[in-house]
C-alpha cells in the first residue's frame, strides 16, 4: 500500500477504528489480541499493539519472541515487514495462528535440509536447502541470544544491501521445549511481475509470510485453478533474496 494511500484511509487497527462490537484481549498492557478479519486459519489473530507506531521488527524483537513464549507450543507467531505482506505498514502488529498448518512447519524438521552456518553464543543460524527459496532457521534458548542474533542478522542485511530502513523479510516463529525457532525468508521484493501483467497473465499473489511458508493464497478463483508447481518456483524465486547476498550478510554479522 502506498504511503499516500494510508495517509487518506483511518488505521483500522487503531482502537477507535475497530468494527462496532469488536472484542479484544489485552497483553502485557502494550498489545491487543484480535481476531483476524480476514482469516486464512482457523483461530486466526491479529496481535495489534495499542499505539499507532510503525510496523518494524527491530525493536520489538522481544515482545515478538515473548509472545511465542508465552503461547506456547501448538501456536505460530507471524510476522510481515511493512513493505512485503504486512496489511497495515503504519501499525505495528504481529499475527498467531496454530502450528503445523504451513509445509514449511515440516520441511524445517527435517534435519538433512539444515546446514549450520553461524553460531553465536547459543543461538545458531542454520541455511535450509532445497527449498526453491531462500530460508534461514534461527535457533536457541535464551531470549537475548535468539533476539541479539536476529537483529545482528538484520543490521548485515542493511549494510550489505546499502539501505537505512529495515530489510525486506517475513518471519514466522515457534516456542517448544524451551526453545525458540524463528524461519526467516529474506526478500528482494513483494510481488512477483505477474502481478502486474494485464488480462488473464496476471496473478493476483502478493507473497507475505503465510505465503512464503507454503500457503499461497490466491483472491482471485482463476489463479487458484490455473497455478502450476512450475509457477509457484518461479514467485518464489523471484520474490527471494538471492543466496550470495544472504551468504554475504551471514558473514558480515557481528
Amino acid at each position: 500500500m502506498a504511503g499516500k494511500d494510508i495517509n487518506q484511509r483511518p488505521c483500522f487497527l487503531c482502537i477507535k477504528h475497530l468494527p462496532e462490537g469488536q472484542k479484544g484481549i489485552l497483553y502485557r498492557s502494550e498489545y491487543l489480541i484480535l481476531c483476524n478479519p480476514v482469516p486464512i486459519f482457523s483461530s486466526h489473530f491479529t496481535v495489534s499493539h495499542l499505539d499507532h507506531r510503525l510496523q518494524a521488527i527491530g525493536e520489538n524483537i522481544h515482545a515478538f519472541l515473548q509472545f511465542m513464549a508465552d503461547l506456547g507450543s501448538g501456536w505460530t507467531v507471524l510476522y510481515n515487514g511493512p513493505k512485503c505482506g504486512a496489511s497495515a505498514p503504519d501499525h505495528l502488529h504481529f499475527q498467531s495462528a496454530p502450528s503445523g498448518q504451513m509445509p514449511i512447519e515440516k520441511e524445517i524438521r527435517g534435519e538433512k535440509r539444515l546446514t549450520l552456518i553461524k553460531q553465536v553464543d547459543a543461538a545458531r543460524l542454520y541455511r535450509v536447502r532445497d527449498l526453491g527459496r531462500e530460508v534461514i532457521l534461527l535457533e536457541g534458548a535464551g531470549l537475548t541470544a535468539v533476539a541479539s542474533t536476529l537483529k545482528s542478522f538484520l543490521n548485515a542485511l542493511k549494510r550489505v544491501l546499502l539501505i537505512e530502513e529495515e530489510p525486506l523479510v517475513n518471519i514466522a516463529g515457534f516456542y517448544e521445549e524451551g526453545k525458540w525457532r524463528l524461519v526467516i525468508f529474506p526478500r528482494r521484493k513483494h510481488r512477483p511481475g505477474a502481478f502486474f501483467k494485464e488480462g488473464n497473465a496476471r496473478i493476483l499473489v502478493s507473497p507475505g509470510v503465510i505465503d512464503m511458508g507454503g500457503v499461497l493464497v490466491t483472491p482471485v478463483e482463476k489463479d487458484f485453478k490455473g497455478l502450476k508447481a512450475a509457477t509457484v518456483e518461479s514467485i518464489y524465486r523471484e520474490v527471494s533474496l538471492e543466496a550470495e547476498t544472504v551468504e554475504r550478510a551471514i558473514d558480515a554479522m557481528v
